[in-house]
């Protein structure tokens, strides 16, 4: 399924350094909010942490010679649990953003991931506009980019913003909202997920780079950004993403 919202970083630098740095196989947490497939989701056949993120982050420890152990956090309390150490890094899809390079450290961007608008299919004609005039309700998850867009859409008085993501689509399943926020990356999902009922007819809302998070300062950032030009020059991470969005 060919897809418009998420593109492999071309017009970035692969960087020069393509023998990758050796962490001496050191295993490494990362914290993971596994509720969003496909970037990362918990596999219900077998209870794993699997979806794109974790190929991703997998495949750059290859490279580099460490091993990585995916641990389930809530969103809500994700950085402030790699601040306190809790984790090596934080592997979520998360948004680059100025605000948060202020006090964590992102690695290069491996995607760009442009957010959506998902409906009821019953409002499948809502636009953009619609949202715009104040008479629908948006909702996305707190503390994301999904949520600032959300306000700039429909404004503040207008948006609900809830601590979990299925909070946001239950409210509008329930009717309390009209629309959820969402990274595009996760479109289809949550259309095959909710076939019939959910639908997501506005795309591309705002073009996000995504990167691994760490603390301040880390001393990893160096190595998994070489791990990462490394995978990028070898059509590894051209591969991931055919898997996951652009594979028949």
């Amino acid at each position: 399924m060919k897809s418009t919202f998420l593109s492999l970083l071309a017009a970035l630098s692969l960087g020069t350094a393509l023998q990758a740095a050796d962490l001496g196989g050191v295993t490494l947490k990362v914290g993971s909010d596994t509720t969003s497939p496909p970037m990362e989701f918990i596999d219900p056949a077998t209870g794993a942490i699997t979806g794109f993120d974790v190929d991703v982050v997998n495949a750059i420890c290859e490279k580099i010679n460490c091993k990585a152990e995916f641990v389930t956090t809530g969103w809500d309390g994700i950085f402030t649990a790699l601040q306190e150490g809790q984790f090596d890094l934080v592997a979520s899809g998360v948004s680059i953003t100025e605000e948060r390079q202020a006090v964590m450290d992102f690695s290069e961007p491996y995607i760009v991931n442009g957010q959506a608008i998902l409906v009821r299919a019953a409002d499948a004609a809502l636009t953009v506009d619609d949202f715009k005039s104040g008479a629908h309700k948006l909702s996305a998850q707190t503390n994301t980019t999904d949520a600032a867009t959300a306000e700039e859409i429909a404004g503040k008085d207008n948006v609900q913003a809830y601590d979990s993501f299925n909070g946001s689509v239950l409210a509008l399943r329930n009717g309390d909202v009209d629309g959820v926020v969402i990274n595009g990356a996760n479109a289809a999902a949550y259309e095959a997920e909710f076939a019939g009922e959910l639908v997501v007819t506005i795309r591309d809302l705002k073009a996000d780079p995504l990167g691994l998070v760490f603390q301040k300062g880390s001393d990893k950032v160096a190595a998994f950004n070489e791990g990462l030009a490394a995978i990028k020059a070898d059509g590894t991470l051209d591969a991931l993403i055919a898997k996951y969005w652009t594979a028949e």
